[in-house]
């Protein structure tokens, strides 16, 4: 059954298993937690795109049939880094993956060492705890190519017909000075309805704002650097259809939002 493709946010760090006496992450846990019900079906695999790893030249997916994890955050409590997601990882998919970019004369590679860093593990514990659906993880290339990212997730739409669920990773606003700063809670609401404004144009129009993102309003305040943005592009350049905004709220004053597309 064909699958949907989603942007998710992937929190702070280990923030869905660690004390949260304020509930700022309760909201965000709540709408990975729920994304399972709203699929068509058990994913067969998932194939995730991180704003935590960028190859240079190329993409790069993660091929070994056991992924360990990456804990590539800092100054966390000590049991956060013990934290397991046991998942199977699925060579097979890894190679298909890298041959649809290959032959849509795209660069890919397949890198059987590398574990899953917090940017995938972290939110689809929450979202797929049982840790028994195959993850392979993607790169972003370094160039941060609006157009070839999209490029990157049009090559790959064709795995949706396989139960393929395709998911980027990321924040949709991200400026760890922003964070709980109230001057950029303005800025954030207008960026993020421009996003909103764009995912639910036609795709056609949609693609074409989001190879211009930097002229939404906002945009480099939102976005310094725009690794946490892209997984998006990937996301929706694997989508024909309709893309809607599922979760929406404030954290830390700054607005937030995940995405699917049909």
């Amino acid at each position: 059954m064909r699958q949907p493709t989603l942007y998710i946010p992937h929190g702070g760090g280990p923030c869905f298993f660690m004390e949260d006496p304020q509930g700022v992450w309760t909201g965000m846990e709540a709408f990975l937690r729920g994304i399972g019900p709203t699929l068509p079906a058990r994913p067969e695999a998932i194939l995730i795109v991180s704003g935590h790893w960028e190859t240079r030249g190329r993409f790069s997916f993660t091929s070994g049939p056991r992924p360990g994890l990456i804990y590539d955050y800092g100054g966390f409590p000590a049991h956060t880094y013990a934290l397991r997601y046991d998942v199977p990882g699925s060579p097979a998919l890894a190679q298909d993956a890298a041959a649809l970019l290959n032959a849509a004369g795209l660069t890919a590679d397949l890198d059987a060492d590398r574990g899953l860093d917090h940017g995938v593990f972290v939110p689809l514990k929450v979202a797929f705890p049982e840790a028994d659906i195959p993850v392979v993880e993607m790169s972003l290339d370094r160039s941060l190519d609006p157009k070839l990212h999209l490029a990157a997730g049009r090559a790959l739409a064709s795995l949706r017909d396989r139960g393929v669920l395709i998911v980027g990773a990321g924040m949709s606003f991200h400026n760890m000075r922003g964070y709980g700063d109230p001057r950029f809670t303005r800025p954030s609401d207008d960026f993020d309805a421009w996003l909103a404004e764009t995912v639910t144009d036609a795709p056609a129009a949609r693609e074409a704002r989001l190879i211009e993102w930097e002229a939404g309003p906002a945009a480099r305040l939102s976005h310094p650097r725009e690794e946490h943005l892209l997984p998006l592009l990937v996301a929706a350049g694997a989508a024909d259809g309709a893309g809607e905004r599922i979760y929406g709220e404030h954290v830390l004053g700054t607005a937030i939002s995940g995405f699917r597309f049909d």
